[in-house]
């Protein structure tokens, strides 16, 4: 991982609760997502379903972002959601999928 990804936290919020900004890029994102036992890909999906699924819409969208970046491809996120639609709800599975719209035209912009 880049020093500049470590450091994504401490942007976002360091200034009014670095503890957590310090655990949020060393801990999750310097240890845990750097481990060799899943891949990045592997690891994006199941956060994306985790997020789906307990309707964290803040997170979603940044971890949509990083699941294509780790190859998870646009039609596999459209399937986890029609997926999840039955698992988690339609209301978390309609979302995803707005948010995923959101994320895929600010790339195509890009």
């Amino acid at each position: 991982m880049t020093e500049e990804t470590n450091r994504v936290a401490r942007g976002m919020f360091g200034d009014i609760n670095p503890k957590l900004a310090d655990l949020t890029d060393e801990v999750l994102f310097g240890d845990v997502w750097a481990r060799e036992q899943l891949s990045p890909r592997d690891r994006s999906m199941i956060t994306v379903a985790a997020l789906v699924a307990g309707y964290r819409t803040n997170e979603l969208k940044s971890h949509i972002g990083r699941a294509l970046n780790n190859g998870v491809t646009e039609a596999e996120l459209f399937e986890m959601f029609t997926h999840l639609a039955f698992y988690a709800g339609w209301p978390c599975a309609v979302t995803a999928t707005t948010i995923a719209r959101g994320v895929l035209a600010n790339r195509q912009e890009s």
